[in-house]
């Protein structure tokens, strides 16, 4: 007991993340796909981007994020498939109905991974480790699919540990071994750590996060700016951030680090309209509205800006989203200088269930939610690549934009 208290009990964190999700249930639905390289994305006739790859596809070089037309000349023998959106979520809710019966504490990053805070559960199902076990086999027996697992004291450690033995990994990071387990990491594999900050910290000397963990924090923040002292906590494996479930999101957003960094204005906005389309979707698919909207801009000094404003009315369209983006976008000096990172996000949320007052006849909006609804049932049918507004089409002829995966970063499916 310190001053009066019991001391609080140490955190147990689960990660899951499903083995290349989409592939893998594509070779479960069809046997014969079973053992063969299997590409799921885009037509690559239309500027196409690879969603999962199953490991078969991997050992040719085929990963997430590449165009189609790429993963055909390293795999023309592959299986390519489109995304069927509306099948991997009934897995996912499948999958998120077995993570419940053992805590009501999961925080969904997307369809195939989620953090469990365990904590409060050992006592009545074994230790974290044991429990993470018991979730993996009970997956795959309703399932069919493996699920790779981390468990730690907190979130960051907790991802790192379920990527290292994929698939079907199981990997344990206990307190006492956090400094053992981080010393020779890589600073790649920190949050938030691309390529240009990657080469940043190899111009002071820092190639692994033990290097990053005893360097001095005034000459990192020297550096990095406050950004880099969440690294260096980051490489000292300290994370407190709580679990956040789905009931008590208090934000839905998007954000992408870019390489090369952004210079066009005209670019940046198109980015930002997709994005504010992705974040609209999740509201509506979680029957919410938001009444702030919230631009992120990281600049290549890795100074960081976020701007606000506050809408007449709450909403869950990507376009009024949008709107409000494009207006702060305008009023920073992004569009004068380069971006390295851009986001957008909603915040004060409300439930559909919540009274609010609307206008008697506003017939913009009941245009809007028409055509958002008939959107929706395109996306949850065949995935959010196959309907998307005229100016996105135009500009990903021109630049080849790739489609992002709302919060997962990189676009990696495990």
């Amino acid at each position: 007991m310190v001053n009066g208290h019991l001391p609080r009990p140490e955190r147990k964190i689960i990660h899951i993340d499903m083995d290349a999700f989409y592939a893998s249930v594509e070779q479960r639905d069809h046997p014969e796909f079973k053992g063969k390289p299997v590409i799921v994305g885009g037509d690559a006739r239309k500027r196409g981007v690879v969603s999962a790859a199953s490991y078969e596809a991997r050992v040719f070089g085929v990963h997430s994020a590449m165009p189609t037309s790429q993963a055909k000349r390293l795999c023309p023998q592959g299986i390519f498939l489109p995304v069927r959106m509306h099948r991997y979520r009934e897995v996912s809710e499948e999958i998120s109905r077995i993570l419940m019966d053992y805590t009501p504490l999961i925080e969904p990053l997307s369809l195939d991974e989620s953090f469990l805070d365990v904590t409060g559960s050992e006592s009545l199902f074994g230790s974290a480790l044991e429990i993470a076990r018991e979730m993996k086999k009970k997956i795959f027996n309703r399932t069919g699919l493996t699920a790779s697992a981390g468990v730690a004291p907190n979130k960051f450690l907790a991802k790192i540990a379920s990527d290292l033995k994929k698939p079907n990994g199981l990997v344990e990071v206990r307190p006492e071994e956090v400094e053992g387990f981080l010393r020779d990491l890589p600073v790649s594999k920190l949050w938030g750590v691309g390529k240009t900050t990657e080469e940043v910290l190899k111009g002071m000397g820092i190639c692994r996060a033990g290097q990053l963990a005893s360097y001095p924090p005034q000459l990192i923040e020297a550096k990095l700016g406050k950004w880099g002292i969440d690294l260096l906590h980051l490489a000292r494996g300290e994370d407190d951030r709580p679990i956040i479930s789905r009931s008590e999101a208090k934000s839905i957003s998007q954000e992408e680090t870019f390489t090369p960094d952004l210079s066009d204005g005209a670019t940046m906005k198109k980015i930002l309209l997709d994005q504010a389309e992705h974040v609209g979707w999740e509201l509506r698919r979680q029957r919410l509205r938001g009444s702030t909207v919230q631009l992120k801009i990281r600049y290549p000094d890795f100074s960081l800006i976020t701007r606000r404003v506050t809408l007449p009315l709450p909403t869950d369209q990507g376009i009024e989203i949008y709107e409000a983006a494009a207006g702060l976008l305008e009023k920073t000096e992004a569009l004068r200088k380069k971006a390295r990172l851009l986001g957008v996000g909603v915040s004060n949320l409300r439930h559909l269930k919540d009274p609010e007052q609307l206008p008697l006849f506003d017939p913009r909006r009941q245009k809007l939610e028409r055509s958002t609804a008939v959107m929706d049932r395109i996306w949850v049918r065949f995935g959010s690549q196959a309907i998307q507004r005229a100016s996105l089409l135009e500009e990903s002829d021109r630049s080849g934009l790739k489609k992002r995966s709302l919060r997962k970063p990189n676009g990696a499916k495990g």
